[in-house]
């Protein structure tokens, strides 16, 4: 028996030490953690469960029948993160670079169908040249596997990918279909064609940093969601994140009062938040400081934050209960919604429905961006995402107009009509079809040569639209709240929306105007 535990001993420490101490040092000398170290990182101590240590690939060309290694590439299994269930798998860049091979993809395969049964989150730590092209249609079938778990279990349990190497062609889907995408900056990059491949075709010259790099990713094209130093504070976020999220579709998150305990306190008043808004009302004011003000111990998890910054997005807590933000940011744009703030938005709030967790919305929005660049870009279709999924969204919904709700906007952004649970308005809220000028403007075109009456015309509209009472008044919004009531408001309604049931009309899917 001495002998078979020492031959297992010899093959665990074999497999451990991947493609070896001299790739392991090569790693660590570009300032990357190696797989395992990144699993140790991330979950809690002493919880990870490994599955299919001694897997190897079956191929046979190119030599490959002599260079075996096992894991082949990529570490698998479960642990636990602050007490609680997740699955993962974390490619390995020593073994063939990560390269995706027909075993490697399902040993990935088995733990997504595991983790759907058991119903807990994946999280893919992603550092992979690519398919191993010494087994040609095998890795890419490999791949479309991947594909297919990525997809069922979408909207099922959270899904998660941090990128932390190179992540190229058909690699790059699957984190595209997961729930959010991390990247680490200036070690990590995604592209579907690497430089080489675009130089050549396209004759553009252009590096892997600035094709798909962290940057790129997260400010330009709104691949990624956030951009990290390293892997080391990549990981510490993640697990911060993985606080906010249930482990499945048919929980509700995680209740988690800081202070000690205690929480903070459901009524507390911030007097700070009537002076928020300027009299001005053309001056823009940070939405932010607001919602730091109203969640609890002013802990707010952005996400996408350096990306269609007109429009904020994030998750808060609120007497312990997880819940899903979503703002106009007057700082930007005026906090007008465009195409990249519609798409942000909207996939923010469809992952909130799917999971259970309430959204919270604060809005002081002009309208929609005007433009030929917007229209030809298809604001129409995009714009109309973030009404889709406000309109099919069931969880409790609560929404705050903090100043501006005009035109066709003011419907997208929650509006009752829309099956807003709760909706709230400051009294310096202005609900109506358009700006005063501009109203006046049109009706009143006659005056257009007499800039006393039409002045005297935009003061009639103001005293008559430019108020939340109006909208009151039809029962549009259900209360007039003074601002430093905000955070008691919502708490309130949140309680009483704990136990709300609704449920949309049975299809197959609905066809969203992707």
């Amino acid at each position: 028996m001495q002998e078979l535990i020492e031959q297992l001993e010899k093959r665990r420490a074999q497999a451990r030490l991947g493609g070896g101490q001299k790739r392991i040092d090569a790693q660590h000398a570009k300032g990357k953690l190696t797989a395992r170290e990144r699993i140790e990182l991330l979950l809690d101590d002493n919880t990870f469960e490994e599955w299919d240590m001694f897997v190897e690939h079956r191929s046979v060309d190119f030599g490959m029948a002599e260079q075996k290694v096992p894991g082949d590439g990529v570490v698998t299994g479960y642990g636990m993160i602050n007490g609680r269930l997740v699955f993962v798998f974390s490619q390995d860049f020593t073994v063939f670079g990560g390269a995706l091979s027909e075993a490697h993809a399902e040993k990935i395969c088995k733990v997504m169908d595991q983790a759907m049964k058991v119903g807990a989150p994946v999280i893919g730590l992603n550092d992979s040249g690519g398919a191993r092209i010494q087994e040609g249609v095998a890795s890419l079938g490999g791949y479309a596997d991947v594909f297919q778990r990525n997809v069922m279990a979408s909207g099922v349990v959270p899904q998660i990918s941090m990128v932390m190497g190179p992540c190229a062609g058909g690699a790059v889907y699957s984190p595209a279909m997961t729930d959010f995408i991390f990247m680490v900056k200036d070690s990590s990059y995604m592209f579907v064609t690497g430089p080489d491949v675009v130089k050549t075709v396209t004759h553009e010259s252009v590096t892997a940093e600035e094709l798909g790099g962290a940057i790129t990713h997260t400010t330009r094209s709104g691949v990624a969601d956030m951009a990290f130093e390293n892997d080391v504070e990549a990981l510490m976020m993640l697990r911060r994140l993985y606080n906010y999220l249930p482990l499945n579709n048919r929980e509700k998150p995680p209740v988690r009062l800081g202070n000690n305990g205690l929480g903070d306190p459901a009524d507390r008043l911030d007097y700070s938040l009537d002076t928020l808004v300027p009299d001005n009302p053309n001056k823009p004011y940070d939405i932010k400081e607001l919602i730091l003000k109203v969640v609890d111990d002013g802990d707010f998890f952005e996400l996408q934050p350096d990306y269609a910054k007109n429009i904020v997005i994030g998750f808060a807590r609120m007497e312990g209960q997880t819940i899903g933000i979503v703002a106009n940011q007057p700082l930007v744009l005026a906090g007008c919604l465009d195409i990249k703030s519609s798409i942000k938005a909207a996939r923010f709030v469809r992952f909130c429905d799917a999971f259970n967790i309430p959204v919270v919305t604060f809005v002081d929005v002009p309208g929609f961006m005007p433009g030929t660049g917007q229209e030809y870009g298809g604001i129409i279709k995009h714009g109309a995402k973030l009404l889709y999924a406000y309109a099919e969204c069931t969880v409790p919904k609560i929404t705050v107009i903090t100043r501006k709700a005009y035109g066709g906007a003011y419907d997208v952004m929650a509006s009752k009509h829309l099956r807003g649970d709760v909706n709230l308005a400051w009294p310096r809220a202005e609900i109506a079809v358009m700006g005063a000028k501009g109203a006046v403007e049109i009706i009143f075109r006659e005056d257009k040569n007499d800039p006393e009456k039409l002045a005297a015309r935009e003061a009639e509209y103001k005293a008559r639209f430019a108020n939340p009472y109006v909208a009151g008044a039809r029962g549009y919004i259900d209360d007039v709240i003074l601002p430093r009531e905000t955070r008691k408001r919502i708490c309130r309604s949140l309680v009483m929306l704990r136990e709300k049931k609704l449920e949309n009309p049975w299809r197959k899917h609905g066809n969203i105007p992707l």
